[in-house]
């Protein structure tokens, strides 16, 4: 089994989404992130319709740097409730995979 994980969460702005970026980096909670075009998220949330620009975060980890990633990314997020998701990644270019598991401290 692969222990990589793709990482998605959402930030109000380029500036944070950046910010949070470097941090998890930093920390070598993950080994890459992906800022993404802003987007629109429409959504429910607490009773209400919203329709919000967001910036998408692709974060590549591992499940061993997981909990300190959800750690910083709770810390430092300006939303009340973020999106966290995580997804297995089951195939990949095994040199890469190779490379998130160095960079995140698990060998």
């Amino acid at each position: 089994m692969n222990d990589i994980l793709l990482v998605f969460t959402n930030l109000p702005d380029a500036a944070s989404a950046e910010k949070l970026a470097r941090r998890l980096i930093e920390a070598h909670a993950a080994a890459c992130v992906n800022q993404l075009a802003p987007c629109i998220s429409t959504y429910r949330w607490r009773g209400k319709i919203e329709i919000t620009a967001e910036v998408p975060l692709l974060i590549k980890t591992t499940r061993a740097a997981y909990a300190q990633l959800e750690k910083l990314i709770l810390e430092a997020h300006p939303y009340e409730l973020p999106e966290i998701i995580a997804v297995p990644v089951n195939v990949g270019l095994p040199a890469y995979l190779s490379w998130v598991s160095e960079e995140t401290g698990i060998i």
